[in-house]
């Protein structure tokens, strides 16, 4: 729920649902509906919601006509609309977000009422299925994260589960199918209303700009019996419980044990690093994951074998890695050439706005917020190179930057040197970054 401080109530109320879930894990719970339109959980779902900000969805409704409306009003008429079970969810407005290799990715964006409801009742439903999500699973979890799921996968590196099965799965939320996670959340709930609202939810036709004016609406996730809405609140809680299916499933078939393969998962990623075997380990990937009714991507899975190959998870490279220091050879993490290039070629975006407008603190302060985010998170193993080639691109950048926007001519490596752009413009400097970090430098 982002950084927002949860109300205390609320804050009981997920304790307890946590707390029976963990001592009872066959128990089943019949009464939460009442839960989702309760006011302080239904105010706490509007104001992370606000954070997150966000568009408006396809009644155009945004949080500023809701703050002139009056919010107080608004949420207690969402309120007694749950209440009378009168809420209905309305369709997904799609847009195309451009990936780094240059296609596009659709991005559901629901209307804020949607985002709303399905917030508060992630807010009842997590505590309950956070307890039954296994340690492999990473992503969308209090107190976890990506990082975390790199030094996993970096840990049984080292402790020789060097046979790596590198995984990918084709449009993993756009093709889990619906009948059996439901089967995974009735597994736990019993409330047919719940059932019924995240029913609904899977089933909310998109509706898209047809690229002549008008708009076309489609009812794929319908019709096929399957997916889950990306960009919904309630999305990766649904893509976790269905992963954890197949997670589950490979210990209990006693997988893990045969051949010492571990998985580390996060949202659709995930790697098995086994000690040996790992082409047996793989068919029985696809064996699993054929019964799941999901696809794996041939062309980008792959078997490794450390330290002779390399293999990319999260943005890292995992392989061989060499001391500067001491020449001594060991198994270690970098930031991948694909993330590093990503964040090059991003840099543009921040230093081609309109010059004669755009004042250089406005322009380094951007450039800060991105260096800072990509260097929090990459900072495990030898970083040093990467932060040097990117510190590197950045300061080339803000110079030309600064020679257009003041019609300087050349370079202008005389006129904005490296300390007028570090000490003067306040300008962050990666390399010194480094020198608090453990691994940083080898």
């Amino acid at each position: 729920m982002g950084n927002l401080k949860t109300p205390e109530s609320v804050q009981k109320l997920r304790t307890a649902l946590h707390a029976k879930a963990k001592e009872e894990p066959d128990f089943r719970f019949y009464l939460l509906y009442d839960k989702v339109y309760r006011r302080d959980v239904l105010e706490y779902a509007y104001r992370s919601c606000k954070a997150n900000k966000g568009a408006a969805g396809v009644d155009g409704v945004c949080f500023e006509d809701i703050e002139s409306y009056g919010e107080e009003r608004w949420i207690g008429e969402l309120a007694e609309r749950l209440k009378k079970k009168d809420y209905r969810p309305e369709a997904v407005k799609r847009v195309w977000i451009p990936k780094p290799n240059g296609k596009l990715r659709p991005l559901g964006i629901p209307t804020i009422t949607d985002r709303v409801v399905q917030t508060a009742l992630l807010i009842v439903l997590e505590p309950i299925f956070e307890a039954d999500l296994q340690p492999e699973q990473y992503a969308y979890r209090p107190d976890r994260g990506a990082q975390d799921a790199v030094k996993a996968v970096h840990r049984l590196l080292t402790t020789g589960h060097q046979h790596i099965i590198d995984a990918d799965l084709s449009g993993y939320f756009d093709s889990i199918p619906h009948a059996e996670l439901m089967k995974s959340v009735a597994r736990r709930i019993v409330d047919r209303h719940v059932l019924h609202l995240i029913k609904q939810w899977l089933e909310m036709p998109v509706e898209e700009d047809d690229g002549h004016g008008h708009r076309k609406r489609t009812t794929v996730n319908r019709d096929t019996g399957r997916g889950t809405p990306q960009g919904a609140p309630i999305s990766p809680l649904l893509s976790n419980l269905y992963m954890r299916r197949f997670i589950l499933g490979w210990k209990l078939l006693g997988h893990e044990r045969r051949w010492s393969a571990q998985i580390v998962n996060y949202a659709d990623d995930f790697v098995i690093c086994c000690k040996g075997l790992a082409d047996k380990a793989i068919e029985a990937m696809r064996r699993m994951m054929e019964r799941l009714k999901l696809t794996i991507n041939d062309d980008k899975t792959n078997l490794c074998r450390i330290p002779q190959e390399r293999f990319d998870f999260l943005g890292y490279t995992f392989g061989r890695c060499y001391s500067k220091e001491t020449g001594r050879v060991y198994i270690g993490t970098r930031p991948s050439m694909k993330s590093i290039k990503r964040m090059v070629d991003s840099i543009p975006e921040e230093t081609n706005q309109c010059r004669t407008i755009v004042e250089a603190e406005a322009v380094v302060g951007r450039l800060n917020r991105k260096l800072t985010g990509w260097a929090n998170y990459f900072c495990l193993g030898p970083v040093s190179p990467a932060y040097r080639a990117i510190n590197t691109h950045v300061t080339q950048r803000l110079r030309r930057w600064l020679c257009k926007k003041h019609k300087v001519r050349g370079k202008g490596w005389s006129r904005y040197p490296d300390q007028y752009l570090h000490e003067q413009l306040g300008l962050i400097y990666l390399p010194k970054r480094t020198r608090n970090l453990p691994w940083a430098k080898a």
